[in-house]
């Protein structure tokens, strides 16, 4: 063995070492306390669902504040989709489904 590969076996063991001490089980700590249930949302903050019957279609609207967001159209023949207003400007995109994959968060925080 030369020096080159003594040194790489050297600083790997002193890695081990030191990663096995990551896991070691500290004393003296205390487990953290449980978390509260989440605050009871009532009245205007639910969504107000509207359900019409338009000949074989069943229509839901879902508002929120009186403004309308999503409406989930449910054909006599056929798979539902939904119109959903995703930046809140009253521009409908159709969706086959509620959940289309990994899409960033969009919450109105404060309108002036």
């Amino acid at each position: 063995m030369n020096l080159e590969n003594i040194m790489r076996y050297a600083i790997l063991a002193l890695f081990c070492l030191l990663s096995s001490q990551a896991f070691a089980d500290p004393k003296g700590l205390e487990p953290l306390p449980d978390v509260p249930p989440p605050p009871v949302v009532k009245g205007e903050d639910q969504p107000e669902v509207t359900i019409k019957q338009k000949g074989e279609e069943k229509i839901e609207e879902y508002r929120v504040h009186g403004q309308l967001y999503m409406i989930k159209v449910t054909p006599k023949h056929g798979v539902p989709y939904y119109l959903v207003d995703p930046k809140g400007d009253g521009k409908f995109v159709r969706r086959g489904q509620i959940d289309p994959g990994v899409q960033p968060p969009m919450w109105v925080i404060h309108r002036f």
